[in-house]
C-alpha cells in the first residue's frame, strides 16, 4: 500500500511510511528467522509497485511468489488493519518471474564478458596468481575484439592462453599452464553446479527489470532462488553482478521524486562472507553511488552485523524485526543492532528487539531532510496480496501473461571464441598435414570470394603454426567491425563490461 508521502510499513502511534523520495538511500530488513522479515519485504515490495516504482527481489524460500496473487485476508488480519485504520484491499502485484535454472520463470543470462574477471574469480574462489592469469585472458580477448559469450568460450580462450603461453607471457605478463589448469577445472565444477545455465545469450537487458505496467505500476521481478542459493557463492556473485551493472548503466539523476528501481538483496550476508577487503572496498562504492542513479538497494539478513560497517552506514531506511541473544556472539550483534537506531527515551532499544514478536518491528526511516527518525515500535501492516508461495499452475499462468515472454526462452549460440579457434585449429591440422584448410566460418551475411586455384606446378611454402594472439582472432575482430558487441570494451568498477550507452 503507498500512501500519498510513501510506502505504508505498518503503525506505531501513527503511520510509519518509507518516504518515495528518500527510498533511494537504501535500506535493511533484519531479524531472526521466522519473525517476518518476507512478509516485510512483500509489503515494500507491493507498496513500491504501486508507487510505480519497477521492484527486483530474490525469492530464497519460494514464499515471495504469493505476490503475483490477490491476498485472501483472514479475520486476524482484517482485525489488524482495521485496528490501524487501514482498509485492506486484496490485490495483486504485477510479477515477472525469473530463474537461473529456466525452470520457474524465464531464463536469466550475461555473458561472460560482462561478468568480467573480478567477479568471476570471486565466483571461482580463485586466488591472487590465478585472478591475474585469468584476467590475461580477459585482456587478450578484450584487446583483439574476442567474443566471450559462454563457458566454453572461457575455456577456449584459456586453452589458447596456455598452448601459446610464451607470446602471450612476453605481451601481458607470466602465464603458466599449470595455473590455467586449475582454472579450467574450477570451471567444470561450475558447470556442475548449474553456473553454464547463467552465462550465454540473450543477456538480460536491464531495461526489463524496469518496466511497469498499463497503470503505471511497477513490475516485481522475482528471482527464484530456492534452488540458486544451494551455490551461495554463484547466488552472491550473480546479484553483485546485477548491481554493478545497473551503477554501470544508469544515468545519474541525483535523488529524484521516487526511485527508478528498488533492488531486494535477500541473505546479504552471503554476499560479504569471505569477500576480501579490495572487493569490499568496492561494493561500498557501488552501494554508496548508485543512489544517485535512482537505485535503492535494500539488504535482508538475520543480523545487521552481517553487513560490514562501511556498507551499514549507508542504510538509511531500517526495519528489525526479533532478534534473540543467547551466545556472546549473538549479544554483540544485538548491541550493534541497538547502536544503530536513533533512540527512543520511552524504551531501551536493546531489550524492546528481544522482546519484539511475530508481525512486529523496530522502525526508523529517513525525513523530509534526510535525517533518521526516532525508531519506534511498530505493527506490521497486513499484505494486500497472498501470504505464502504459489501453485505450478498458477506460476505458469503469470509466466503466460509475462511481458517478456519469448524474449529469453530460448537460448543461442552465434559465433564467438570456441567457434573461431576451433577453425583455426582445424585450419593450422590441415596445413600440417599439408592439405587445403577447411575456410573459416563466415557470419551469414558475409559474401563468398571465389577461391583462386594454386599453381601445380610450384607447391606453396609451408606456413608456420605459431600465431599471435592478434593473428589468431583476427578473422572474429573483421566479423564483428560493426556489430553492437564490436566496440571497444572496457570494464567498469567491478571489472564487468560498461555497454555503450
Amino acid at each position: 500500500m503507498a500512501a500519498n508521502d510513501g510506502v505504508v510499513i505498518g503503525f506505531s502511534d501513527h503511520f510509519e511510511a518509507l518516504r518515495l523520495d528518500r527510498a533511494n538511500r537504501h535500506g535493511l530488513v533484519a531479524g531472526a528467522t521466522g519473525t517476518g522479515k518476507t512478509v516485510t519485504l512483500q509489503i515494500l515490495a507491493q507498496g513500491l509497485s504501486d508507487a510505480g516504482v519497477p521492484v527486483f527481489a530474490a525469492d530464497v524460500k519460494g514464499d515471495l511468489s504469493g505476490i503475483s496473487q490477490i491476498g485472501q485476508p483472514n479475520e486476524k488480519m482484517l482485525a489488524r488493519a482495521q485496528g490501524m485504520g487501514l482498509t485492506l484491499t486484496p490485490a495483486a502485484a504485477p510479477v515477472i518471474f525469473w530463474d537461473l535454472f529456466g525452470e520457474a520463470g524465464h531464463p536469466i543470462r550475461a555473458t561472460v564478458s560482462e561478468m568480467g574477471p573480478l567477479l568471476l574469480s570471486r565466483m571461482l574462489e580463485l586466488n591472487d596468481v590465478q585472478e591475474g592469469v585469468l584476467t590475461v585472458a580477459f585482456r587478450a580477448a578484450d584487446d583483439e575484439g574476442l567474443l566471450l559469450l559462454d563457458l566454453k568460450d572461457l575455456q577456449a580462450a584459456l586453452t589458447y592462453v596456455s598452448d601459446h603461453a610464451a607470446e602471450v607471457g612476453a605481451r601481458y605478463g607470466n602465464v603458466s599452464p599449470t595455473t590455467v589448469a586449475t582454472i579450467q577445472r574450477k570451471l567444470l565444477v561450475l558447470e556442475d553446479q548449474g553456473g553454464a545455465r547463467l552465462f550465454g545469450e540473450p543477456a538480460l537487458a536491464l531495461a526489463d527489470l524496469m518496466r511497469t505496467d498499463a497503470s503505471g505500476r511497477g513490475y516485481v521481478s522475482v528471482l527464484a532462488a530456492d534452488k540458486l542459493i544451494a551455490s551461495p557463492r554463484l547466488y552472491a556473485t550473480f546479484l553483485l553482478w546485477l548491481m554493478s551493472e545497473l551503477f554501470e548503466e544508469l544515468p545519474e539523476v541525483g535523488d529524484p521524486e521516487k526511485p527508478r528501481l528498488a533492488f531486494f538483496f535477500d541473505e546479504a550476508h552471503l554476499l560479504f562472507r569471505d569477500a576480501p577487503k579490495g572487493l569490499l572496498e568496492k561494493v561500498e562504492q557501488v552501494v554508496r553511488l548508485i543512489r544517485s542513479k535512482g537505485v535503492g538497494i535494500y539488504f535482508i539478513t538475520q543480523n545487521p552485523a552481517d553487513i560490514p560497517e562501511t556498507v551499514l552506514g549507508q542504510l538509511g531506511n531500517r526495519v528489525q524485526h526479533a532478534l534473540r541473544a543467547y551466545t556472546p556472539t549473538e549479544q554483540r550483534g544485538l548491541r550493534a543492532a541497538a547502536d544503530s537506531f536513533r533512540p527512543n527515551p520511552a524504551f531501551e532499544t536493546g531489550a524492546a528487539i528481544q522482546g519484539l514478536g511475530v508481525g512486529e518491528a523496530l522502525v526508523s526511516v529517513l525525513d523530509e531532510r534526510g535525517a533518521p527518525t526516532m525508531v519506534q515500535k511498530t505493527l506490521v501492516r497486513p499484505p494486500a496480496s497472498r501470504l505464502g508461495p504459489i501453485t505450478p499452475a498458477e506460476r505458469t499462468a503469470v509466466l503466460g501473461q509475462s511481458p517478456v515472454r519469448g524474449l529469453y526462452d530460448q537460448a543461442k549460440d552465434r559465433e564467438s571464441a570456441f567457434e573461431v579457434l576451433h577453425a583455426r585449429a582445424t585450419a593450422a591440422a590441415a596445413q600440417a598435414a599439408g592439405r587445403d584448410p577447411e575456410p573459416a566460418p563466415r557470419a551469414p551475411t558475409e559474401e563468398r570470394q571465389p577461391r583462386t586455384p594454386r599453381a601445380p606446378a610450384r607447391p606453396a611454402p609451408r606456413a608456420s603454426n605459431r600465431q599471435s594472439m592478434g593473428e589468431a582472432f583476427a578473422k572474429s575482430v573483421l566479423r564483428t567491425i560493426g556489430s553492437t558487441v564490436g566496440r571497444e570494451i572496457i570494464r567498469g568498477l567491478l571489472g564487468s563490461m560498461k555497454k555503450a550507452r
